[in-house]
């Protein structure tokens, strides 16, 4: 590593630094005698504009800038599962020990652990042909994830000419050696990639399948699929983090990643004392196994914030390559773009709405487009994919604002969060007025088969109930209830029922905080059953206070919590108990009639 240049000029993350004719843009250097880590992002002459990572507080013009030759990049191999990184992929607890509580300028951790034995079991032989994306052999990383040990997306066409055998091998070791037109190349348990620059693929699928959260309203209303793109805005207190934190916990995916982008200090810390106390719903291991965190919180350095999220997906587009399901969650990418406003002010570009640098629109889309359900480079064939969701932390809860609105252009699936829901504990208080999937017809299919044929029915059914009972309010608000007719009352009384009994859904409950497929169609059915048998007892001449002083309604609206997983024939026995009341109230009418 050689001295380039000299610091010239600093403004907070923003350094210029003189004599840096040889650099490349978006090279990683390092500044001063600190060799706190910076990276170039704008050229002029022979003068670069670095954004550093590090507080440079105490940095002086004069100090030198060393060069790498390398672009922000991040090591990719066995030991990262289970860790918890900064925005540079800087091992927290390493840091931890080496400078206390607080990160110290110019510290620097092994991306993976250098010095840890791996079981290695090679997949190829000598004479195979291997390319970029083969798996050359796999590592039992967790109790939950075997590690795939790719070849780089970049390596050439080459064959096999010595593998190690089965046995114990820290990462820097040579595993493969290869021969490729004359040239020998090594290859060892990791490899590194750039964070900007997308990891290749074969071929992108349609989003067919699903991503099952276990959250009834995003499962049944707004479902996301697999390598899909969503965002989650909403105001302070409007439950945000929860509802990423069940996602995270919940989805089918194999391996979670969570990444804090500017977050408050304490809901960082909630987050990394939280997951490692949770259990995986189908193993009962520790979460951990199969999740990394990626923690940045508002403290840290601004510049360190904006890398982040680009460190977190090429890292979900690693094990995506390795076929597994991955999904990203980034709270919150406002944070994020708050960092990229700090630093285009202080390189004096030019603002645009609200402060936002011009290229807002195209870093959000460069982002989101990195998700998708890809078939992978190399043999053997395998699907993986990466499913992106973003919280956005509008101002004053205002959708309008520049990072929402830019958003809403590059996902598919709009959960809006509602602050009135918030304030009436209705959570997760997904809006379902305003809330959007662009997934819903492609995911049919799947729920179709897999779980029950009437699930597009019930949806619809349910969903136009809560619709019609948005344009009713307005009515009553006008006119009062009594101007309704009854079969109009009734749908007011079936849409608080499934708001109650469907929509509002509790994190903090053993029963309730994941609902599977089955019990969402069962709970639907139970409640546009409701619906039918109602409508057929006022026809019979029975009144509507009768029908809401029906007994069965409050087990209706408690079976969320009451039957569990394990017992959904019970679900089927209540609603056998609710025909039965309905008849008897029919022949009780049917008899005054008589008489």
């Amino acid at each position: 590593m050689v001295v380039q240049g000299k610091v010239i000029w600093i403004s907070g993350p923003a350094v210029k630094a003189e004599g840096m004719a040889a650099a490349k843009m978006y090279e990683t250097v390092e500044v001063g005698e600190a060799r706190m880590v910076g990276e170039i992002i704008r050229l002029t002459g022979d003068v670069a504009f670095v954004q550093v990572y590090e507080s440079t507080s105490g940095l002086r013009p004069g100090e030198p800038v060393y060069g790498t030759g390398l672009p922000l990049s991040v090591s990719l191999g066995p030991g990262m599962m289970g860790k918890i990184y900064d925005g540079l992929q800087r091992h927290l607890d390493i840091i931890a020990k080496k400078s206390g509580a607080f990160i110290g300028r110019g510290v620097t951790a092994p991306q993976i652990p250098t010095d840890e034995l791996w079981d290695f079991t090679p997949r190829v032989k000598v004479g195979d042909e291997i390319s970029g994306g083969t798996i050359l052999g796999v590592v039992p990383e967790t109790n939950l994830i075997e590690h795939r040990v790719l070849a780089p997306p970049d390596f050439p066409k080459s064959r096999v000419t010595d593998v190690v055998k089965q046995g114990k091998y820290k990462v820097e070791d040579v595993v493969v050696t290869a021969e490729a037109n004359g040239e020998k190349k090594e290859l060892k348990m990791y490899h590194r990639w750039p964070v900007r620059i997308p990891r290749p693929i074969i071929d992108r699928f349609d989003p067919e399948i699903p991503l099952i959260t276990g959250q009834r309203v995003i499962d049944t209303y707004f479902p996301i699929a697999k390598g899909g793109t969503g965002a989650i805005p909403g105001g302070f207190g409007t439950g945000k983090t929860v509802a990423l934190h069940q996602v995270a916990t919940w989805a089918d995916a194999k391996v979670v990643f969570h990444v804090g982008c500017g977050e408050r200090g304490n809901e960082m810390t909630e987050v990394l004392v939280k997951f490692p106390e949770l259990k995986d719903p189908s193993t009962g291991r520790p979460l951990m196994e199969r999740t990394i965190l990626v923690a940045n919180t508002s403290n840290m350095p601004v510049a360190a914030r904006e890398a982040s999220i680009y460190t977190g997906v090429t890292m979900a587009e690693y094990y995506r390559d390795m076929g597994y399901d991955t999904v990203l969650v980034a709270d919150s990418t406002s944070r994020w773009a708050e960092a990229l406003r700090e630093i285009s002010g202080r390189l004096e570009e030019m603002p645009a709405e609200e402060g936002y640098p011009s290229y807002l629109a195209s870093r959000l889309a460069e982002f989101y487009e990195r998700a998708g359900r890809v078939r992978a480079q190399g043999s053997p064939e395998r699907n993986g994919s990466v499913t992106i969701i973003g919280a956005v932390s509008p101002t004053g809860a205002d959708f309008t604002e520049p990072v929402t609105t830019h958003t809403i252009r590059f996902i598919k699936v709009f959960w809006a969060l509602d602050t009135a829901l918030a304030y009436s504990r209705h959570y997760p208080s997904i809006n379902w007025m305003t809330s959007y999937s662009g997934y819903v017809d492609t995911v049919a299919k799947w729920w179709l088969v897999n779980v029950s044929k009437d699930w597009a029915s019930l949806r619809a059914e349910t969903y136009e109930i809560l619709q019609r009972e948005d344009t009713l309010k307005e009515i009553v608000r006008l006119l009062g209830p009594e101007s309704l007719p009854d079969e109009e009352k009734l749908i007011l009384e079936v849409a608080r029922m499934i708001k109650i009994g469907y929509l509002q859904q509790s994190a903090y409950d053993a029963v309730d905080t994941y609902c599977s497929p089955v019990k969402q169609i069962k709970l639907m059915t139970l409640l546009t059953q409701f619906h039918h048998e109602a409508l057929n007892t006022l026809k019979s001449g029975a009144t509507l206070a009768q029908i809401r002083g029906m007994k069965i309604i409050p087990r209706m609206l408690r079976a969320k919590f009451d039957v569990k997983e394990t017992e959904l024939d019970k679900l089927d026995a209540i609603a056998g108990e609710m025909k039965e009341e309905f008849k008897a109230l029919i022949a009780q009418e049917v008899a005054a009639v008589a008489k």
